[in-house]
Parts: C-alpha cells; structure tokens; sequence
C-alpha cells in the first residue's frame, strides 16, 4: 500500500511538473483557465498535499526533518485559506496565499538542494534538531524526492494565486500600470529561476545516471 501511494504521489508530481512546462509556454491562454479555476486547483493541490505528507509520516513512518515541518508550516493553513475562499468565493485570497506558496516554494528548493548536494550544509541531525534533511527515503523518475513533491505544489499554487491576482481590480486600472509591470518582471525573474533550477536538476539527473551505469 505505501509503495503504491508513494507511486501515486510520484506520478501526480511528475505530470504537474509537465503542466507547469506547458502554462509557462501558453501563459496567454493558461492564464486565463487559471483565473477562473485557481482557486479550486490551489485547493485540491494543498489538501492533497497535506493529506500526502500526513500520510509519508504517520503511515510510511517517514520522520520529517527540519525543513520538512517549515514546508508544513507553510502548506497546512492554505487548505483552511482556500477553502473558505473556495466557499465564500472570494479571489482576494491571493494577497495572503502568494506569499506563503512563495516561501514555501524556495525553502523546498533549498531542503532539494541540500538533497543533491549534501555537502553543501550539515544536516539537521548533526545539530540533534530532527532526521536528517539530507536524506531521502525514495527517488523515483530520477530525480523526484519529498521536498521536490511539495516544490511542485507551492509552484502550481504560486502559479494559480498569481494569475488570479493579475485579473483583480487593483491591478487591471490604467493607474496601475506601473504595479502590473514590477509584478510580471517579478514573475517572470521567478520563471526564469525556476527554469534554470530546472535545468540545473537535469544536469544532475544525467550525471546520476551515467555514474550509475
């Protein structure tokens, strides 16, 4: 049963990673999929998130680390936020989802780096915090672990709150030009680190390989 889960999860992970590819390609026709349906996707992904890391701890018996409890602390109340945003139908919700799906997303970046790079830092167990954050209890597709699994969900929620908050009032007046345009610079200085991150982890994915084989 964990094994078929943690098969589940990684599937899930994978194809949201390929949707992500494809908005970015298509931002013109994604963006405005997204904004109708944002909400109800940013909620399914946190719940499913949540309910997939409850599940890793409690039930594979996988012991979170340091950084895992930060991406929590991060990830948990956005099921609460948006659900009541999904219940009251509010697309306010961005201003106080966004930041913490940004956050999140880079400290699971750092908790992934410290997984490909274990030299780059101590892990947490060598200072008696928790189990070490460099470990990683599985690898499946070559390169997708736990951090990088809720990396993908804070990407697909920071994607989703940001193209809600293109389309709201404060942004779509003529007096705000200026705020639209820091704001795509800003998101699109995001797309372009996450691209690069991306193709950083591919070139350690072919390195994995080849010295595997």
């Amino acid at each position: 049963m964990v094994s078929s889960v943690i098969n589940f999860l990684s599937f899930l992970t994978l194809a949201s990673n390929l949707l992500v590819g494809a908005v970015l390609l298509s931002w013109g026709r994604s963006k405005k999929f997204l904004q109708k349906k944002g909400v109800l996707i940013s909620f399914a992904v946190s719940l499913l998130a949540t309910v997939g890391s409850l599940f890793l701890s409690e039930v594979a018996k996988f012991t979170p680390c340091l950084l895992c409890w930060y991406q929590r602390i991060l990830m948990y109340p956005l099921v609460i936020i948006l659900g009541v945003a999904l219940f009251k139908k509010t697309r306010d919700v961005a201003y106080y989802v966004l930041p913490l799906s940004v956050v999140g997303a880079i400290i699971a970046a750092y908790h992934y780096y410290l997984q490909i790079n274990p030299q780059a830092l101590a892990p947490c167990s060598a200072v008696g915090v928790s189990a070490s954050c460099t470990g990683r209890p599985f690898t499946h597709f070559g390169y997708i672990t736990i951090p990088w699994m809720a990396f993908s969900a804070f990407v697909v929620i920071s994607l989703s709150m940001f193209s809600i908050l293109c389309s709201s009032r404060r942004l779509s007046g003529r007096g705000s030009r200026f705020y639209q345009k820091r704001l795509l610079s800003s998101f699109f200085g995001f797309c372009h680190l996450l691209l690069g991150f991306y193709l950083e982890i591919g070139n350690w994915n072919l390195e994995f390989w080849l010295r595997r084989d």
